[in-house]
């Protein structure tokens, strides 16, 4: 272990100099890429190729792969590579493998044609997806095995740091460039950026021999059954109650998120315009809700916060349909990003307080990992029909039944306060 991280009560901040955190950080930015070329970038080269709203939020569904990636997740710490695990090691090879999967799945998609492959398209974005789960599922294993558990918060800081940076470059990044030059030439330059990830894992160490513990034939016992065996034993009958919530939590959000770029397209704003306000401008106001947030959780509690962050989570949607009206305005596309995105960033950050204290300190991570699937599946799956509401009815439709559907998460979050739900 590098001697940086042995001194952190020492060095303080300069912990993030370590190389561990700088090779997360690399890391980072590799697993950040793929995301936004799969869904929010690829929805408006789909727009701009006119194809059909109900085919484009269909790719949401794409979002399913990396929400059951902890199915195969255990089979990547048995499974060696022939010929690369010997070379390179376990952690190194699978990561390799899944970023040269990425860069060319991404080179092959720049050579399509959205309105005549849109069926190839498809299966190509969940072969990128699997590939960019599993690289996901490969970066975390390294990331605890290089470090003992007090500085997993370090190195996940370092890694985020790196993903954000990263999603920012496939987000704003590409719209920017595909509004002066084309949509092949964008995603090509974009796929050049994995190069960052290949490059790290060439030049960095093998982690640590993986532990041998998962490599039993109860591993899938003791990474799926168990975890929920303990909640259930833990909590009783409100255990299913608990689970309803979490599922129902990001509905009304994650319903709209898929057709969101394609609706400030259609009621007018250009490239740029999206790019600026919300990518640019989005991030800075989610990490500044993020941020209230985290103080307001330290100050107050979770408690009374989960109600506010449903609501808020609701109200916002409302935003949308006066976007609609409003048409092609810079002002309230501001506006209705400031709203949207500062509820995200604060919702969030009290969301994932509020997952940290459901779990088990002897399951945390499976727990954990368990739950936010839990909590991305239902919206995930009805963000893809959201295009055949927008076909049949209308955007105002669309944006009146989201928050029509984050009712029943308020009326939890207010139950779950007032009777049974208790701070860890």
């Amino acid at each position: 272990m590098n001697r940086a991280l042995s001194e952190f009560n020492e060095k303080g901040l300069g912990i993030y100099s370590s190389s561990e955190s700088i090779r997360m950080a690399f890391l980072g930015f590799s697993a950040g890429l793929p995301h936004p070329l799969l869904f929010a970038t690829l929805t408006l080269w789909l727009a701009s190729a006119d194809v059909k709203i109900s085919e484009i939020t269909m790719f949401g569904w794409v979002g399913i792969i990396y929400a059951i990636k902890f199915l195969w997740a255990p089979m990547l710490d048995r499974l060696k590579l022939p010929g690369l695990t010997n070379m390179i090691g376990q952690r190194r090879s699978w990561m390799l493998l899944t970023q040269v999967i990425i860069l060319l799945g991404l080179v092959y998609m720049s050579f399509l044609s959205p309105a005549q492959d849109l069926i190839f398209l498809a299966y190509l974005s969940i072969l990128i997806a699997f590939a960019s789960a599993s690289q996901d599922v490969a970066i975390d294993a390294y990331r605890i095995e290089i470090a003992e558990s007090k500085f997993q918060a370090v190195l996940g800081a370092s890694y985020q740091l790196g993903y954000r940076i990263s999603a920012l470059t496939s987000g704003a990044g590409a719209l920017y460039l595909a509004s002066f030059y084309d949509w092949a030439l964008t995603y090509q330059v974009m796929s050049l950026f994995m190069l960052v990830g290949i490059v790290t894992v060439i030049l960095i160490p093998e982690s640590d021999k993986p532990s041998n513990k998962h490599n039993d034939s109860g591993w899938l016992k003791k990474s799926l059954l168990d975890p929920f065996a303990e909640f259930f034993k833990r909590n009783g009958y409100w255990s299913l109650f608990l689970l309803m919530f979490i599922a129902i939590y990001r509905v009304s959000d994650l319903i709209i998120g898929i057709a969101a770029n394609p609706f400030y397209a259609d009621i007018g704003f250009n490239l740029s315009e999206i790019a600026t306000v919300t990518k640019v401008f989005g991030f800075t106001i989610t990490i500044i809700g993020a941020f209230i947030g985290g103080l307001t959780v330290a100050r107050f509690g979770i408690g009374k916060l989960l109600i506010i962050s449903s609501i808020l989570l609701t109200v916002t949607n409302l935003f949308f349909l006066f976007l609609n009206n409003a048409g092609p305005s810079l002002s309230a596309l501001v506006l209705t990003i400031s709203a949207d995105n500062f509820a995200l960033g604060f919702s969030g950050t009290v969301f994932i307080a509020f997952l940290s204290s459901l779990t088990s300190r002897y399951y945390t991570a499976s727990q954990y990992a368990l739950f936010t699937s839990v909590m991305f599946l239902p919206g995930i799956t009805l963000s893809g029909f959201s295009g055949m509401i927008i076909e049949s009815s209308g955007w105002a439709t669309l944006f009146i039944y989201s928050a029509l559907l984050g009712i029943p998460s308020i009326l939890c979050s207010f139950l779950i306060v007032k009777k049974g739900w208790k701070e860890q």
